[in-house]
């Protein structure tokens, strides 16, 4: 799992000013909860941006006073006017101490559905989960190959060792659907199939008259020939 480092210093002043002065000098105030004790501390806004600015889960190291700190990121908050970073808040990983994290989802091979020519709609691109800090990992693989036109694969559906997914168990995480062609196709296919035993319907009772038609003139013929006799 990918670790950022990140450089911060105590803070020993609180308030609006004393964030207004931290912020002027581009840094950004942090807090460290979830430990033996709360650390409040700031750092550098370049030195969140790897930890922030990405999709994939990552352990913050945060060194604080001549300490150091594993941490996962809990809470962020923005300027609602400048949209710059404002605060950070982070959770320290303890040992035997099992944390709430997001971790974002892998989806691996190629479904059926989408070999038969349907399309692939991810509808979760993260699982929330509970587990010791020692089974956090970078994402969570769900497998898609068995995946069927018109079938889901659920919550349910993912299995994981020594880690709990705390979302419902039946909402959605990907499916499969039939595409614009595939459904032109189907639909073109249902009436054709339709009129083929429609058609062979018709042409049986057409062939019944033509028979007897021609048995009409040879049974007609034979008091003529008694005639000339």
């Amino acid at each position: 799992m990918k670790t950022v480092t990140i450089e911060g210093q105590l803070r020993t002043e609180f308030g609006k000013k004393a964030t207004r002065q931290l912020r002027s000098q581009e840094l950004v105030p942090g807090v460290i909860y979830g430990g033996a004790q709360e650390i409040n501390f700031s750092a550098s806004a370049k030195a969140f941006k790897p930890l922030v600015y990405t999709p994939e889960f990552q352990v913050a190291e945060v060194k604080v006073d001549g300490k150091a700190y594993r941490c996962i990121l809990k809470d962020l908050q923005f300027d609602k006017v400048s949209d710059v970073l404002a605060h950070v808040d982070l959770l320290e990983l303890v040992g035997d101490k099992k944390v709430v994290a997001t971790l974002p989802i892998k989806f691996v091979g190629v479904s059926i559905g989408v070999k038969e020519g349907g399309k692939l709609i991810t509808k979760m691109k993260a699982l929330k989960v509970k587990a010791l800090p020692a089974d956090l990992k970078e994402h969570i693989e769900v497998d898609i190959t068995s995946l069927e036109l018109n079938g889901n694969i659920r919550v349910e559906d993912v299995k994981l060792d020594r880690i709990e997914v705390l979302n419902s168990p039946r909402i959605p995480i990907a499916s499969v659907v039939l595409t614009r062609l595939l459904k032109q196709e189907e639909a073109t296919a249902t009436p054709a199939a339709a009129a083929a035993p429609a058609k062979a319907a018709a042409a049986a009772p057409a062939a019944a008259p033509a028979k007897g038609a021609a048995a009409a003139p040879a049974k007609a013929a034979a008091p003529a020939a008694k005639a000339k006799k």
